[in-house]
């Protein structure tokens, strides 16, 4: 019984832990997405300023390539991490389906136990 206790224990810590990392992955987006919106407006301003929006001209501002840049590349690091997330979703389930599993089974064992244990108490009758 103290093994199963110790299986269900070992099984919530990890759906808690796999909670933890898909929120931790969307946290993460979300700063991200927060990020790269704030760099728009920052490429959008620096462009009006100039009164330049064409990247190809020779006068285009250096902030603003460089913002287009780090944009770019925060938008490579959302993508990858809404698949992290997805994974992690994905194990995030399965761990709660053997957390499931193994709650099912104590109970079921749970049962088991207490049925055996009122076939002990029962008289027990001779045929003779």
């Amino acid at each position: 019984m103290k093994a199963r206790n110790n299986m269900i224990r070992l099984r919530q810590f990890k759906v808690a832990e796999k909670h933890r990392q898909v929120m931790q992955l969307e946290t993460m987006i979300g700063e991200f997405e927060r990020m790269a919106n704030e760099l728009d407006a920052q490429i959008i301003a620096e462009e009006k300023k100039s009164g330049i929006s064409d990247q190809n001209h020779f006068a285009y501002p250096t902030f603003a390539k460089a913002a287009r840049t780090r944009r770019d590349n925060l938008a490579t690091s959302i993508r990858d991490l809404k698949q992290q997330k997805d994974s992690a979703e994905a194990e995030l389930l399965e761990a709660e389906n053997e957390l499931q599993k193994a709650e099912r089974m104590e109970v079921r064992e749970a049962r088991i136990g207490e049925d055996g244990a009122d076939a002990e108490n029962q008289p027990k009758m001779m045929i003779g």
